[in-house]
């Protein structure tokens, strides 16, 4: 099964670099519009540190504790349909739950944060990942699958073959899919996942299907009459590769300095990000409190 995931890696890959260089020349040169060429060389340096960075963590840091959950694995994988199938959708539900804490956890929101920095939406937006996922053990929410009887290597396989579905969602220009809007991931469903936009924070989960977000209510249709702002609410403007990947780190360690309990400490930390003490921070909650008592906000977190 690892043999085979990595040939499908590795076609995929060279697939994705094509696809990325030939948007951008249709981009700009046969459309016409403007293409922020800086922003796709951050996104490339970017994927290029992630890279090196994962050559030198082990999936052992990476996935804390998962060789001793394999060796007490309660079940046993092969090659068979079966085995495949509850791969993709063991992996597609701890993708979601994975992805949803990465989202209301600040701890997790440091490294995620990265890939939601650029302020448009193109295919080297994929590109565009934070490199300390795996010091921070942030994968450790993968150890289920683990347990299952899949090989810790390949668990990370078959999340690396997850995210390159997601690749060509990263497009402002590939229209709604009709019916499968809401069941599978789609361009659509990913631009509001990446919008700014308080209609549409929090929403969208889901790896390569929209099932776990329909059943745990976090889906949200794209809606035409909302024009999608892309970024971080906070926008981020800088080009620079290291300002990218650690941006959020600087405002963390001020809050954890500011706890006045280790209660606040514990809530800086692993709490929304945003939040502050009795609730007046700007956690998706808080803002949605203020817009609700006052129209003006939207002019500003919209």
């Amino acid at each position: 099964m690892q043999q085979r995931l990595q040939a499908i890696l590795n076609v995929t890959g060279l697939v994705i670099l094509g696809s990325a260089f030939l948007e951008m020349l249709i981009l700009r040169f046969i459309i016409e519009r403007n293409y922020d060429w800086r922003s796709a060389l951050a996104s490339i340096a970017m994927v290029i540190g992630r890279t090196i960075s994962e050559i030198l963590v082990p999936i052992g840091l990476a996935l804390p504790g998962a060789y001793w959950l394999y060796e007490h694995r309660l079940m046993e994988q092969g090659t068979t349909f079966w085995s495949w199938l509850l791969l993709f959708f063991g992996l597609e539900f701890v993708y979601y739950w994975w992805h949803r804490l990465s989202h209301r956890s600040r701890w997790f929101w440091t490294n995620h944060a990265v890939h939601h920095s650029p302020n448009e939406l193109n295919f080297t937006a994929a590109f565009r990942v934070g490199w300390t996922s795996r010091l921070m053990a942030t994968y450790v929410i993968f150890a289920p699958l683990v347990l299952l009887g899949f090989e810790p290597q390949l668990v990370f396989m078959a999340y690396g073959l997850n995210l390159s579905y997601q690749f060509w969602l990263h497009a402002d220009w590939i229209p709604r899919l009709g019916r499968l809007e809401g069941i599978l991931n789609t361009p659509a469903a990913h631009r509001v996942h990446h919008g700014a936009n308080l209609e549409y924070l929090d929403a969208n989960y889901g790896g390569v299907l929209m099932i776990f977000d329909r059943l745990f209510g976090t889906y949200r249709a794209e809606r035409q009459e909302v024009q999608i702002r892309y970024g971080l609410v906070e926008a981020l403007h800088s080009h620079n590769p290291f300002k990218i990947a650690f941006h959020q780190f600087g405002p963390l360690l001020r809050d954890l300095r500011s706890a006045r309990s280790a209660a606040e400490f514990l809530c800086y930390l692993f709490g929304p990000p945003g939040w502050r003490p009795g609730g007046k921070g700007t956690t998706t909650e808080d803002l949605r409190r203020a817009i609700a008592k006052s129209p003006a906000v939207d002019s500003v977190v919209g």
